[in-house]
């Protein structure tokens, strides 16, 4: 079994359920020490994007933007896939604090290398 754990997500203000509780597995799979890392792809960009995040919330009352916290304090990276980004008009200086742009080679190394939760 891997120690590594890669959350994919690929929907974002568009199904904020989905979006949050990727967010928060990740937070489950960082408490338990798993090595952790998200990438957000498709409609899922959005959720790195500055002024987003705030306002997904689960129908459970569960915010986004708390789980996503807890992953910026504690150095989870957030990958966010270069090309879905530039065709949404997001560029890497509108991301939050501690997600950068990646490619699609850094999603298949990480996820041969981890088990993955695609949301």
């Amino acid at each position: 079994m891997t120690d590594k754990v890669l959350i994919v997500l690929s929907c974002g203000t568009d199904n904020p359920n989905r979006a949050t509780r990727a967010l928060f597995f990740a937070m489950v799979a960082k408490k338990e020490g798993k090595d952790t890392a998200v990438f957000l792809l498709d409609e899922g960009v959005y959720i790195a994007k500055k002024g987003i995040i705030e306002n997904v919330q689960a129908a459970t009352g569960d915010k986004a933007d708390d789980h996503m916290t807890y992953l910026q304090e504690f150095g989870v990276p957030i990958l966010v896939c270069t090309p879905c980004a530039k065709s949404r008009g997001i560029s890497a200086e509108d991301l939050i604090e501690g997600a950068r742009m990646a490619t699609g080679d850094q999603l298949i190394s990480m996820a041969c290398e981890s088990a993955v939760i695609s949301l």
